[in-house]
């Protein structure tokens, strides 16, 4: 179909792809709600076969990989949530995806602009879109939904609201909804603690020294067990899943701290993820340095995390120096890669294995502007948290009122065994001639020797 083409509610049209982009957006304005996309795999009967056949920011891969949650980005004053659809690998039960969008904050009625699109993930063609412009008092809506026909796939737009937001939404299509938690008090973690003096460090970076991976260990095989008859198969017991928890945390200076094990969090892997919208006002002092970043195409901001091992190591995880890290193995963390221009849908992602916390003492989150700026005035950033099994963590940055080039957001503690997600948002100004590397370890005292690094 055509670039400036939409569809109408209730009219369909053939996707001829294997694979799709289904790319929720609309338009972000002081006071507007945030909006999730989610998507429902069903079978013939309209309903899910259990729990998992919900896609959304708590959960954002199907068991069958052909649905993910891609998250969200923000781009001036249009944001866009993105789900990836593998058509080819859709199981053969079911029959239609439900594309869905919930509203955070508010109502359908204050978001503008509401719209999705599906693309051809191949070759980026529309294929089909539809424009939401009749909500009012709806927390949720069904935007429209993938479904086979004769072995082929087509999209309809439905345009369906839901009042009952997305808890009501999933409960309709036989989704167990776990009962809202409590909200806790906040609680901080303990500054850490300044480690001896070291040597003069000099500034930029060094990626620190890891001993290689120990080989795994084997124990011996029992012995066999005397041989019995087969029994009877018994019939396949339906699997089990835990309710679905559609809370998210936000943290805010009044609450700044979010413990994982609290929020069912603690264990696989949580992904970090940082987002960041120019400004197009610009007022003050940051003015002319905001101008400077608004003019810059090639902004580089390199997402990176101090570690602290409980065994005492301490390094670095970045792009600089090529210091990518690893998940299975020290130090357990790892960024997925390098957004050198802003290409990339989904910005720069570290992932901590939350199943080694017991080898890690503290983790500090921060970000570095590598060039195409020199502070960041007149940037708003958004930081996401999303523990594999847990509810996603996120807040924003305040406004940057300072010449800095390092930001940081998050310091995570080990507290007897469990994680504590602490809120930074603090902005670093590096003296003359000292790296952001090195100023964000004089803040926290992780005492390290910094030595040149490059990309």
């Amino acid at each position: 179909m055509g670039a400036s083409m939409t569809m109408l509610k209730g009219t369909n049209v053939p996707v001829a792809a294997q694979a799709v982009r289904i790319e929720l957006g609309w338009h972000t304005a002081p006071g507007t709600p945030d909006v999730d996309a989610s998507a429902l795999l069903l079978l013939g009967s309209g309903k899910v076969r259990n729990d998992a056949d919900f896609v959304f920011y708590n959960q954002p891969a199907h068991a069958s990989g052909a649905v993910r949650h891609e998250g969200k980005r923000v781009d001036g004053g249009a944001a866009t949530d993105i789900l990836a659809v593998d058509l080819a690998r859709v199981e053969s039960v079911v029959d239609r995806i439900v594309v869905a969008a919930s509203a955070d904050g508010g109502t359908f009625g204050g978001v503008r602009g509401l719209y999705v699109r599906i693309t051809d993930t191949a070759n980026g063609s529309e294929l089909a879109r539809f424009d939401s412009a009749d909500a009012t008092v709806e927390t949720a809506f069904i935007l429209g939904e993938l479904y086979r026909r004769q072995g082929s796939w087509k999209f309809r737009a439905v345009g369906q609201g839901y009042g009952t937001g997305l808890e009501g939404l999933a409960t309709d299509f036989g989704i167990s909804v776990d009962e809202p938690q409590r909200p806790q008090q906040p609680q901080r973690s303990p500054q850490p603690q300044s480690p001896p003096q070291s040597q003069q460090p000099n500034p930029a970076t060094r990626v620190a020294s890891m001993p290689p991976p120990q080989p795994p260990q084997y124990s011996q095989p029992a012995a066999a067990a005397p041989v019995t008859p087969p029994a009877p198969p018994a019939p396949p017991a339906p699997p089990v899943t835990q309710p679905v928890r559609l809370t998210k945390v936000t943290l805010t200076k009044e609450a700044p701290s979010v413990s994982l094990a609290k929020q069912g969090g603690n264990s696989g892997s949580m992904r970090v993820n940082l987002n960041w919208e120019v400004r197009k006002q610009f007022k003050g002092w940051g003015s002319k340095l905001g101008r400077a970043v608004a003019n810059h195409a090639d902004l580089d901001l390199d997402l990176c995390a101090l570690y602290e091992l409980t065994d005492g190591r301490k390094g670095v995880v970045q792009a600089l120096g090529n210091a990518f890290g690893a998940l299975q193995q020290p130090p357990y963390i790892h960024l997925d890669g390098d957004d050198r221009t802003g290409a990339v849908a989904s910005g720069e992602n570290l992932t901590i294995n939350l199943d080694q916390k017991a080898r890690i003492r503290r983790i500090l989150i921060f970000v570095t502007i590598y060039e195409g700026a020199r502070s960041f005035a007149d940037l708003h950033a958004t930081v996401t948290l999303q523990p594999q099994h847990g509810a996603a963590i996120d807040f924003s940055l305040d406004e940057c009122t300072v010449p800095s080039t390092v930001c940081a957001l998050a310091l995570i503690s080990n507290n007897g065994g469990d994680f504590t997600v602490q809120r930074e948002a603090r902005y670093l100004v590096p003296p003359r001639g000292v790296s952001p590397q090195r100023t964000i370890d004089q803040a926290y005292g992780w005492g390290m020797n910094w030595t040149p690094g490059r990309k």
